[in-house]
């Protein structure tokens, strides 16, 4: 008798405890929403430039990439015209002068198109989805031959162009921008010349997602697969200070710098809400030695990550068009699987919208539990009136990704007894009443012991 009435009050209890909803529904009205065809459309539409070499053509209204850029914005305004002028369309202007001994041999104005549908909240809060404009061949400064570029990176600009359709349709309370950049094959100009604005105005972005090539499916290796892709991202920032360093030394957190915890948070939600579909979590800024258009917006200590498909296919990636000993060669439409760009559309578009709904992540998360059979976590409350509580996560020390949580309702302090700190990492959530989350924030500081 004295067992059953504790584990009624243990219910009674739990009842009385206001529990966040798992999921927010909108996010499968999301998914279906995006459509294989649109895309299909975009990346023809692209191809039909013939280059979009960054030093090509600016004149012409049917070839180049002054064309090509001067169409996305056409299709930005569309975008806009139909969401009651939703989005601000605009260039994004910046020259790099020419040198011999670079890939830019003479001036050249680098254009990025910029979409930004405005929080109704914090409208000076971004969160982003980048692909780049500009494509190359075997030789990266010819700018007069075909460069169809339909999966590098015709794909990613068709996406971030499909999710702008469709998140057009709902309201935020972050800023959602969706950017074609330029100059990324010769030399991430566009995504430098943009970090760089955005960290002298002092703009608050949660992050970018930078999609690189989102439509092949026939790796090099032999391997067909799409049913998964991959995540990169820095361990932690390259701007932290020696303080900061020295600091990890003792309290951990290698691996927790902010673009990690994006990462986590596209895994996430693509566990939630995907069926078949799974996220492979990378540990490197990009692929070995080589770079991409995330890489400048982590420079200026932003949050950024690289989005693309599991199995690359070199012979299709910056090659002349030809055909040698049977095989054919180029970035060519043929290359392109429509379904997979759309499934990895998907994930940037619920990835956007979660951290656009989302209420503002906890400050100053403090850690503490030396010596003791407890870790306590304390944290100043998110200035925002849609946090409904927090969420603790935390996993073992050599897990990659986070693997439990505990939701602790509207308090800036709780302790997790029992749990010794030496042996997990943690991390502190904000949550909505809706069910959407921000990003965990790993603890920047020790508590005193009390």
């Amino acid at each position: 008798m004295g067992k059953s009435l504790t584990l009624l009050l243990l219910f009674a209890s739990a009842l009385s405890f206001a529990q966040p909803p798992q999921t927010d529904p909108r996010h499968y009205g999301i998914i279906e929403a995006v459509e294989a065809e649109r895309i299909e459309k975009d990346i023809r539409k692209l191809v039909i430039f013939g280059t979009r070499h960054t030093l090509s053509d600016t004149v012409s209204e049917t070839r180049g990439i002054g064309a090509a850029r001067r169409w996305i914005k056409s299709e930005f305004d569309r975008i806009s015209a139909d969401c009651g002028g939703c989005l601000e369309v605009s260039f994004h202007r910046n020259t790099v002068e020419g040198d011999p001994n670079t890939r830019i041999k003479e001036d050249v104005e680098i254009v990025n198109v910029v979409a930004i549908q405005r929080g109704t909240q914090y409208p000076d809060r971004y969160i982003i989805m980048s692909g780049d404009i500009d494509s190359r061949i075997s030789n990266v400064m010819n700018a007069e031959d075909d460069s169809p570029g339909a999966n590098d990176n015709a794909s990613g600009m068709a996406g971030t162009m499909e999710a702008a359709r469709v998140l057009s349709k709902f309201k935020f309370a972050s800023s959602v921008m969706y950017v074609g950049l330029s100059g990324e094959e010769q030399g991430l100009f566009g995504g430098k010349f943009l970090a760089k604005d955005m960290k002298e105005k002092g703009w608050e972005v949660i992050g970018i997602l930078n999609n690189d090539m989102i439509g092949n499916i026939e790796g090099v290796d032999g391997v067909i697969e799409n049913n998964t892709f991959r995540v990169f991202s820095e361990p932690t920032p390259v701007t932290e200070t020696e303080r900061e360093r020295a600091r990890r030394r003792t309290t951990g957190g290698e691996i927790d710098g902010v673009s990690r915890q994006l990462a986590r948070y596209v895994d996430a939600m693509t566990s939630r809400y995907f069926t078949n579909l799974d996220a492979i979590m990378i540990y490197r800024l990009d692929r070995f030695g080589r770079g991409g258009h995330h890489r400048p917006f982590n420079d200026e200590g932003f949050a950024g990550v690289r989005i693309m498909e599991t199995h690359e296919n070199y012979v299709r990636q910056h090659q002349d068009l030809r055909t040698e000993d049977g095989i054919k060669y180029g970035d060519v439409i043929e290359g392109v699987n429509f379904d997979y760009a759309a499934k990895l559309t998907g994930v940037n578009a619920i990835t956007l919208a979660g951290l656009a709904w989302a209420p503002r992540e906890p400050q100053n998360v403090r850690i503490g539990g030396a010596v003791r059979p407890s870790t306590t976590l304390s944290w100043d409350e998110a200035e925002d009136d849609h946090v409904m509580g927090y969420k603790i996560y935390w996993r073992e020390t050599t897990a990659p990704q986070w693997q439990q949580s505990r939701y602790v309702g509207d308090v800036t302090e709780f302790t997790l007894k029992g749990m010794v700190i030496d042996n997990y990492l943690f991390g502190v959530a904000s949550v909505s009443d809706d069910g959407n989350e921000s990003v965990v924030v790993f603890p920047g500081g020790t508590l005193r012991r009390r």
